[in-house]
């Protein structure tokens, strides 16, 4: 059984997200998803809590398959900013894992120090499919639903994630 690991911070989880774990899911028999900088929320930045990704992540991983989930742990993980520990902090708070997938350079490093295999993947429309253009479209009310799934756009209107953000904006000008 292979199992697979992928990290991200999910500001929000996004259709490139989506369609890197929709090939990884048949490379694997289990996945670990990993919320990167979990402990963030409420900045321009980190925007979303962690348990509103984890809930994002969940409800478009139906979208791809509503049997995937059986497949799929989500697992919130904050940053420890001392890179040279990370990799031992990472593997003891998921289960243990084979592969990572990654396209980050830093990340790509510190688990090949460590002994894994990584394997890149591909990249979806990248100016697009990022977290950054998607808040920055929310902050200035132009369209974003269509560079996230359905059910994400779903949660995100129903936990006021838009008005956050443009309140956040307001706080920090």
């Amino acid at each position: 059984m292979v199992r697979g690991f992928f990290i991200g911070r999910f500001q929000p989880y996004h259709l490139g997200h989506h369609n890197v774990i929709r090939h990884i899911v048949y490379e694997v028999d289990e996945l670990i998803i990993g919320i990167g900088s979990a402990q963030e929320s409420h900045t321009l930045e980190n925007p979303f809590t962690a348990g509103e990704r984890v809930l994002m992540v969940a409800k478009a991983l139906d979208e791809i398959d509503t049997e995937l989930r059986k497949r799929v742990y989500i697992i919130p993980l904050e940053d420890i900013y001392r890179n040279s520990l990370w990799v031992s902090h990472v593997c003891s708070m998921v289960p243990p894992f084979d592969v990572v997938y990654s396209n980050n350079p830093l990340v790509i490093r510190l688990f090949k120090e460590a002994g894994f295999e990584v394997r890149t993947t591909e990249m979806y429309n990248r100016n697009e499919y990022q977290g950054t253009e998607i808040r920055r479209r929310m902050l200035k009310g132009e369209s974003w639903e269509n560079l996230v799934p359905k059910s994400v756009a779903e949660v995100i209107k129903q936990i006021g994630g838009i008005e956050r953000i443009k309140e956040i904006a307001g706080r920090d000008a």
